[in-house]
């Protein structure tokens, strides 16, 4: 079996989709007999006191990285600030990161036989090459987002200076990583587009945990404990970001107000705040924000709702493929998403088929979408049905594990 170093930029202890995708396919490589090490970040999007309890992490050096295990795996988490709304700051957060990431490989983590990188940003395939470089190990680049695409279109990088040089990045990262790892097919389509050969590319979905998400009563505690019994109950549980269309939600909500409906927005975020400002100024009584939950509680806030929404901006439907569908679909709930014609997540929701899609930042074919799935709502408990089916047919976090499996073997032929 490999020494396999995973290099990710969140990880448990932190609770945010990503960490917790990472942190499953790294317990089930542990499983599967390959040595796993990870090199990642402190917890920096929701802090969960119970899961560092869990973990705890040990400081070193003055505090610039911290230390911890999990279930045998050794962690290394370089020191960042908490995310919140500093957007622009975060690009010297993650120069931070890459520095003492490389610095940590040199002094402190042991040879590996591969590493394995995940984006956001494109630099991680950077680093990663630099540390596989450094003990003659391929790199894997695995692309959970095209940026700089993401960031383009949502202004995080402009000028034409700055956009040639994220782009460079990117080619270099798809010229220098030994095989690169798109998580859906319409991101695999655009690499090659790019030039990237088609030996170098292997399609990878996110997996999801089937023993976690799975379906429980629509009546239960968190709907009781919030008044979500009697209403048709539209939920997002989730990072309230930048990717996400949050005006088409609030356009959605205006239009149904005559239904007994309830938007529900469960999660933290960098556009939280401007959400409650919004949600309170223009007086919405159908449209509920609430706080951060941990982990554990999502299978029953999920359940909590009729139907399960993912609203996307153009961006985050293009350069993105949210996670959260695979949970919402693994608890039996039908979704709406925003996804263009075509693409990946469309092609999802239609081979279930377990829910409904719009266009993107089209807040009345949101509205109407709800309104539709109101009118269908006898029909909907079915179509969480297959989409549950469906998830455990081809998206367990033991079938994916089972395929990196392999693609560890062909890179180290072990």
């Amino acid at each position: 079996m490999s020494r396999v170093l995973l290099h990710s930029p969140v990880f448990s202890p932190d609770s945010v989709s990503t960490a917790f995708i990472m942190t499953d396919l790294a317990l089930e490589l542990g499983k599967l007999g390959h040595e796993v090490s990870v090199l990642t970040t402190t917890p920096h999007y929701n802090v969960d006191p119970s899961a560092l309890a869990r973990q705890p992490m040990t400081k070193r050096a003055l505090g610039l990285w911290y230390e911890s295990r999990l279930e045998g795996i050794p962690l290394w988490h370089v020191k960042v600030p908490m995310k919140g709304n500093r957007v622009r700051a975060r690009a010297f957060d993650f120069v931070r990161f890459h520095c003492m990431s490389v610095l940590l490989g040199l002094w402190s983590i042991g040879p590996q036989d591969i590493v394995i990188s995940t984006s956001p940003p494109h630099t991680m395939g950077v680093v990663s090459w630099l540390l596989g470089a450094r003990w003659g190990a391929p790199s894997v680049y695995k692309v959970a987002e095209v940026y700089p695409d993401v960031a383009i279109r949502q202004g995080v990088i402009r000028g034409s200076i700055l956009i040639g040089l994220a782009k460079a990045v990117e080619r270099s990262v798809y010229a220098r990583s030994a095989m690169i790892v798109p998580i859906a097919e319409q991101f695999r389509a655009l690499i090659s587009e790019r030039g990237v050969p088609d030996n170098k590319l292997r399609t990878i979905p996110d997996c999801v945990d089937l023993e976690l998400y799975r379906p429980m009563p629509r009546r239960n505690a968190f709907a009781a404990e919030h008044g979500l019994l009697d209403d048709f109950v539209v939920l997002y549980g989730g990072n309230v970001g930048f990717v996400q269309d949050w005006e088409s939600v609030l356009v959605a909500a205006s239009h149904v107000t005559d239904l007994p409906v309830q938007f529900v927005i469960v999660g933290d975020g960098g556009r939280r705040e401007w959400l409650e400002r919004e949600v309170s100024s223009r007086g919405f009584a159908n449209v509920r924000l609430l706080g951060y939950q941990p982990k554990e509680r999502m299978p029953e806030i999920n359940a909590a709702c009729d139907l399960a929404m993912v609203p996307l901006t153009v961006a985050g439907s293009k350069d993105g493929f949210p996670s959260k569908v695979y949970s919402n679909l693994a608890c039996a709930r039908p979704v709406l998403v925003s996804a263009t014609p075509g693409s990946e997540m469309a092609a999802l929701v239609a081979k279930g088929p377990c829910g409904r899609t719009t266009p993107p930042e089209d807040g009345l074919a949101f509205g109407a979408a709800v309104r539709t799935a109101f009118a269908d709502r006898a029909k909907l408990e079915e179509e969480g049905r297959r989409g549950r089916e469906l998830m455990e047919r081809e998206y367990s976090k033991e079938a994916v594990a089972r395929r990196y499996d392999t693609l560890i073997r062909e890179l180290t032929r072990s």
